[in-house]
Order: structure tokens, then C-alpha cells, then sequence
């Protein structure tokens, strides 16, 4: 077998067979297969596509690449959920204690973020004292025990996707839906679900831009899932503003601790409990969507949401108290308000670059080097569609520097104030499931 053979079929539109694929991702993990020539055939499937067959061999060759864990040991059906990012997308750190609190297993493995603000385990980094360095068998014992934990990621995990990713970047093919679905599919079949939920983001400040793209991504990934044996639904959410109040490391935990207080933001809380829902409902913890809804409502409203994030967090090391008393999280030195210059209503506010304003306060990463502050970031006071009244804070600044221009600028410059009122994207578009 020939890789440059390989690369004329597909160039030529014609369909890889399994062995095919294999031979393609062992020989370029491996390094037998130089990047020029993998270049080659990703820039033909950039322009011809894949079958839907291709697309599950492909994610299965990247899967069988690396590590594997193995998740039996647990009890019950393994349900992960993974978002394709935003901004101020806190969903993670109301969801695991939410669905563990009604008997799902949550073995969730996270990393560290680039971008706007940390990824999953900076965040549970702002409590003091918890940590993600255990083994693999405390892992499974934790959530045996108290059906949630948190491990960081394998250094191993899909190493084909990690170079196929890297290479993609300089060569233009990252946006192709077959090499983006097989990539995250390839990396949440590696980490040993059962069961798939997840949340794929339209608008300006998600990945896929468009509703079209989205949909054509979160169908991609569910087929992708149920061809190799995975249950697997998309819901496909609004990130055309932040999501919730908050965005910033700490400041995301607290408003992650207000929800499961039942005093969170009205988007973050619907969201959580749709996509909760899905996961209880493949979990085989209730018979309908609406019966799993109940589920997760009532453990809001009896607590028992909120004392599973507490034994979450100290079972991890972490100061459960925190809980009780969100202050004992980072603090900035600082706050800024915000303020409209004129009267009117909100009817733009542009996710990404509200989010590289908390970046420039340092709540995120630029490189995989930079150093994050878990205590700063922006906390909204308003949202599209809001009026506002001039001289009214539209959005906290939380800052360790004196000196907060820079992001006032950019902030001012994408939240746009007009006279008439505008109304918000629907928060969730769709749900797909097969």
C-alpha cells in the first residue's frame, strides 16, 4: 500500500476502505508518512468529503492510535458530555453534580483551556486545595462512591489526533466537518463513554458560526457515535452572546454554585437541565426527557445537587466551603463598572470578542505557557434585548491591573446600544438524535 495512491483516490472522490484508513493514521502517527503527504490527502478531504463509513473508520483508527481508558469497573452506563466551546460555557460545573446527584456516574476527563478563559480543571483549580493528579483507580473508585470525579487528561490519549490537529492548523484544512467531527468524537470514544450529549454552538462566538454549519457538525458527530456502537445526541445551542453572567475562572465556579442553588442565570439553568436531561435519559435513569427534567429540578430544589458539588470537591482536596461561602474563591484587587453612554437597549453583544476582552485581563490562556488569573474576568449586567439607562453598569470588570482601558475599549466597541429593542436568539435550536 502506497500512500501517494492513497492520496490520488481520494483526491479522486473515490471511497477509503477501513485497512485504508488505518494505514494512513498508523503510518502518520508513527512518522512513516511524511506531513507533505498527509497534507495532501487532508486538502482532499477537505475538498471531497467522507462517507459516513470513512468518517467512523476514521475516528476508530485515531482512537486505537493511543491509550484507551477503561471505564467498566464502573457501575452504570457512562454518559460524558462534550461542548464545542464559547464563551462564559459553564455548563460543565453545574452539570457533573447535577446529573451525578440523581445516580449518574460522571468519570469526566478535562483539560486546560486555550483561549478566552481555562478549560474545565483551571476552573475547579479557583477552590483551594483541589487537584486532578489520582490514579485510575482512586478515579473509578470516587465515582463508584460518589458518582462524580475529574481526572486530567492522558498524555497519550489519541495521539493521532493531537498531530493530525497540529498540522491541520498550518495548512488551512481545519475547517472541513469531517476531520473536526472525527477529532472530538475520536478523543470522547478514547475516554470510555457509553454514552455521548453534545453541545454544539451557532453563532458569533462558537466555532461553526452559522446554524447550517452547526447542524451539518452535530449530525456529522452523532453519526459518527452511533456507527461505532455509542449512544450519541447533539443539542445545538445559541453562543451568539456569553452564555450566563459570568466569564472568568472563579467567577464561573460561583455562578456554577448559584445555579445549583436554583439562582443562576436563566439561559446557563436551561441549558443545563436540557442537556442533563438527555444524559439521565441515556443513562437509563428515567423513562421519558420530562421524567429526567423532574429529576434534575428536584434535586435543585431539596439540595442535594448542591451537597454533591461539596462532596465533589472535597472528595478532590478541595475546600467544600466554599459552597456556602463563594467568597473564599480568588478575589481581584479591583472592579470597574462599565457604563452605558447613551440610552437604549442592547442588541449586540459579539461572544468572542467579549471574551478576548476577560483574556486581556488574564482569565485565559494565549499560549499553552501563559499563566492564567483565576480571579479575574467580566460578570454581565445586562444581556440582548435588556434597556439600559445611561451612566448604568452594562458589565463588571473584576482586574488585578490598575489600568483597564484596553478592555473597556473593546468592550465598548462590541456591546451595541440602539433606540429600538432587539430580542434574543432562541437558546436552543435543535436536538438531534440520529
Amino acid at each position: 500500500m502506497r500512500m501517494v495512491d492513497l492520496i490520488e483516490k481520494k483526491r479522486d472522490g473515490k471511497e477509503l476502505l477501513k485497512e485504508e484508513i488505518e494505514f494512513i493514521v498508523q503510518g502518520y502517527t508513527k512518522g512513516d508518512i511524511p506531513d507533505y503527504q498527509m497534507s495532501a490527502w487532508t486538502m482532499a478531504v477537505f475538498f471531497q468529503g467522507m462517507s459516513e463509513e470513512e468518517r467512523a473508520n476514521l475516528t476508530m483508527a485515531m482512537v486505537e492510535s493511543g491509550d484507551q481508558i477503561d471505564l467498566s469497573k464502573i457501575e452504570g452506563v457512562k454518559v460524558d458530555k462534550h461542548s464545542t466551546g464559547g464563551v462564559g460555557d459553564t455548563t460543565t460545573l453545574v452539570l457533573g453534580p447535577l446529573v451525578a446527584s440523581v445516580g449518574v456516574p460522571v468519570a469526566k476527563m478535562s483539560g486546560r483551556g486555550l483561549g478566552h478563559t481555562g478549560g474545565t480543571i483551571d476552573k475547579l483549580e479557583s477552590v483551594e486545595g483541589f487537584h486532578v493528579e489520582i490514579d485510575n483507580n482512586e478515579f473509578i473508585d470516587l465515582v463508584n462512591k460518589n458518582k462524580i470525579a475529574v481526572i486530567g487528561q492522558s498524555g497519550n490519549l489519541t495521539p493521532a489526533d493531537k498531530k493530525l490537529y497540529a498540522l491541520r492548523d498550518v495548512t488551512a484544512t481545519v475547517n472541513s466537518i469531517p476531520l473536526i467531527a472525527s477529532s472530538i468524537m475520536s478523543k470522547k470514544i478514547a475516554a470510555g463513554a457509553d454514552a455521548i450529549v453534545l453541545d454544539v454552538k451557532t453563532g458569533s462566538g462558537a466555532f461553526m458560526k452559522t446554524l447550517e454549519d452547526s447542524r451539518e457538525l452535530a449530525k456529522a458527530m452523532v453519526r459518527i457515535g452511533n456507527n461505532v456502537g455509542r449512544k450519541t445526541m447533539a443539542v445545538i445551542s445559541d453562543m451568539s452572546q456569553p452564555l450566563g453572567f459570568a466569564i472568568g475562572n472563579a467567577l464561573e465556579v460561583k455562578e456554577a454554585i448559584d445555579t445549583l442553588k436554583g439562582e443562576g442565570p436563566e439561559d446557563l439553568t436551561e441549558l443545563c437541565l436540557t442537556l442533563g436531561s438527555h444524559m439521565v435519559y441515556l443513562a437509563n435513569k428515567a423513562n421519558t426527557l420530562e421524567e429526567a427534567r423532574k429529576f434534575l429540578e428536584e434535586a435543585i430544589e431539596n439540595g442535594r445537587a448542591l451537597d454533591t458539588m461539596k462532596t465533589f470537591l472535597e472528595s478532590q482536596g478541595g475546600d467544600p466551603s466554599v459552597v456556602d461561602d463563594p467568597s473564599k474563591l480568588p478575589q481581584a484587587k479591583y472592579t470597574y463598572e462599565l457604563e452605558a453612554r447613551e440610552d437604549g437597549f442592547i442588541s449586540d453583544m459579539v461572544a468572542d470578542e467579549i471574551g478576548t476582552a476577560a483574556m486581556l485581563l488574564g482569565a485565559g490562556r494565549a499560549t499553552k505557557d501563559s499563566q492564567i488569573d483565576l480571579a479575574v474576568g467580566l460578570v454581565l449586567n445586562k444581556k440582548i434585548g435588556d434597556e439600559v439607562k445611561r451612566g448604568e453598569s452594562i458589565v463588571t470588570i473584576y482586574s488585578n491591573f490598575e489600568q483597564v482601558e484596553e478592555v473597556k475599549d473593546k468592550l465598548y466597541k462590541n456591546i451595541k446600544i440602539t433606540p429600538e429593542r432587539a430580542e434574543a436568539q432562541r437558546l436552543i435550536y435543535e436536538e438531534i438524535t440520529e
